[in-house]
Parts: C-alpha cells; sequence; structure tokens
C-alpha cells in the first residue's frame, strides 16, 4: 500500500469515526439546549469556524473569487438551505432518540446519490448500481407498507445530503470555501430564530454561563474538524475509498443507537436495515472492483 493511501485511509477512517461516535456523543450531550438552539448554534459557529480556518489556510482570495459568481452562489444558496435542513433534521434525530432512523439515512445516502447521479447527470452504471438501488426502494416500500416503522428522519437526511451533493457536483469549489458560503448564507435565519426563542427567555447561551456557552460554541469545531479530517482523506486515498470508508459514520450511529442509548428497535425495521445492508454490501463491492480497476 503506498504510504499516501495509508494516511488518507487513518484521516478518512477519523473523519468518520469523529461523525459516527463523537458527534453523536457532544450532540447527545448539548441535547438539553433543544434542537433549535442546537442547529442554531452548528450554524453560528461553524461560519466562525470557517471564517478562522480560511484565514489560517490563507484562502480569502478563493473565497473572494467565488462570490464573484452569480451561478455559484445561487447553487450555494440551495446547498445551504438543504444543509440547514440536514442538520435540524439530524440533530433533531440525535436529540428525540432516533440515532438509529438517522443511520439508516446514512447508509442508504450513497446510494441514494448514485440513483441521482444517474438520473440528472447521466453518470455510467452497472447491474451492482442498479441492484443496490432497487434494494434501497424495496426496503422503503416494505417499511412504508409496515407505517410505523418507518425512519422519518433518517429519509430527511438521506434525501437533503443527496440532494445537496448533486448540486455540489454542478460547480467547482472547494468544500470548505463551499460550505463557508453556505453557512454564511443560513446564518440570518439562525439568527433570527435564536432572537425569537431568547425573547421568550427559553435559551441556554449566556456569555454570564461560560460553560455552557464554550459547549455550545463547540458545535462548530464539531463540524468542521471531521469535514477536513475526511477531505484530507480523500485527497490522499482518492474518492473511492473514501466512499467505502464512509460507512463507518453510520455503523456506529447505529451501533450507539442500539447498544449505548438503548433505542427502540423493531422486527420490521430490522427486515428494512437488512435489506439495506445487502444493498450496501452490493455497493462497496463494485467500488472495490471500480478502485481495482483504476
Amino acid at each position: 500500500m503506498k504510504k499516501n493511501t495509508y494516511y488518507g485511509i487513518l484521516y478518512g477512517a477519523s473523519g468518520s469515526l469523529w461523525w459516527g461516535t463523537l458527534g453523536v456523543l457532544y450532540f447527545k450531550s448539548a441535547s438539553f439546549a433543544g434542537p433549535i438552539e442546537l442547529v442554531v448554534h452548528r450554524t453560528i459557529w461553524t461560519a466562525f469556524s470557517l471564517i478562522i480556518t480560511t484565514s489560517l489556510f490563507k484562502k480569502w482570495d478563493s473565497f473572494f473569487s467565488l462570490v464573484k459568481k452569480k451561478r455559484e452562489l445561487f447553487y450555494l444558496l440551495i446547498t445551504g438551505i438543504l444543509i440547514f435542513c440536514n442538520w435540524s433534521t439530524w440533530i433533531y434525530a440525535v436529540v428525540t432518540n432516533k440515532i438509529i432512523d438517522a443511520s439508516f439515512g446514512y447508509f442508504i445516502m450513497p446510494i441514494l446519490s448514485v440513483f441521482l447521479g444517474i438520473i440528472f447527470l447521466k453518470e455510467p452504471y452497472n447491474k451492482q448500481k442498479i441492484i443496490s438501488v432497487l434494494l434501497v426502494i424495496i426496503s422503503l416500500i416494505y417499511l412504508l407498507y409496515n407505517f410505523s416503522s418507518v425512519p422519518w428522519t433518517g429519509l430527511i437526511v438521506a434525501i437533503t445530503w443527496a440532494t445537496y451533493s448533486l448540486l455540489r457536483k454542478k460547480i467547482s469549489v472547494e468544500s470548505d470555501i463551499g460550505l463557508l458560503i453556505e453557512s454564511l448564507f443560513i446564518t440570518p435565519l439562525a439568527l433570527i430564530i435564536f432572537y425569537l426563542i431568547s425573547v421568550d427567555g427559553n435559551y441556554y447561551f449566556s456569555l454570564t454561563e461560560p460553560k455552557i456557552a464554550f459547549w455550545l460554541f463547540l458545535a462548530g469545531p464539531m463540524t468542521v474538524i471531521p469535514l477536513f479530517l475526511f477531505l484530507k482523506g480523500v485527497d490522499l486515498a482518492g474518492l473511492g475509498t473514501s466512499g467505502m470508508i464512509f460507512f463507518i459514520t453510520p455503523t456506529c450511529q447505529f451501533l450507539l443507537g442500539v447498544f449505548y442509548y438503548n433505542e427502540y428497535f423493531d422486527f420490521n425495521k430490522l427486515i428494512g436495515f437488512i435489506i439495506i445492508w445487502i444493498a450496501v454490501a452490493i455497493y462497496l463491492h463494485d467500488l472495490s472492483r471500480e478502485k481495482t480497476r483504476n
């Protein structure tokens, strides 16, 4: 194994493991603030953290070059709204003990992205990709038939993130600079929401409570750090390898939901997950074959 690939796997696995474990543990521990205030802090402090990293890595030329392009800004406005919906849904899932459902969304998200790529971007496909997509559809139909078992939060997480990824493919932008602009677009909305909840006194962030304020501020670094780790992994190991490593995230979320937080997991949902895991296995096998050919 090449040295770059080895380090890429370490970076990618660290980012995925962070998303799947530390991210869940952090937002669960901060759930006292409620999902609305949490997504507000995640938005504001992610923007703040990215302003710092953009300064540290001297990327302001890339930022200002991008903001002059109206087409790219329009797409980033839409993806900003999508990521706000994604963050809101995922945080809601963590706070309301639906981590298993959220993991379902991240299991199907890459396969859903393949489906959208085939439909809208005319990306190449093969039998394995089609089978994976069909198995996802079968799982969803089965869960819809057993309506009470449908992981709605996971579906929203998957749809918003897959659509986000689709639109991001239409523009050329570095992930961190793009996320900075997206978070700047949605920060005014977050500030309005924070003002509305503060009017009722229904908020926890206060400079007179530095420990709580600092804990909520960490919502930004908790978003940015794993992003940089995973992107570094993509740079060193390649997209195919990183795509396989990504599944560490939903696997860890699922295990935490079942064994650590003891979330309810009925038989019908188990059947739906088994079908999805088969789809994921086929998808990963296809990715490994593509990587070998390349």
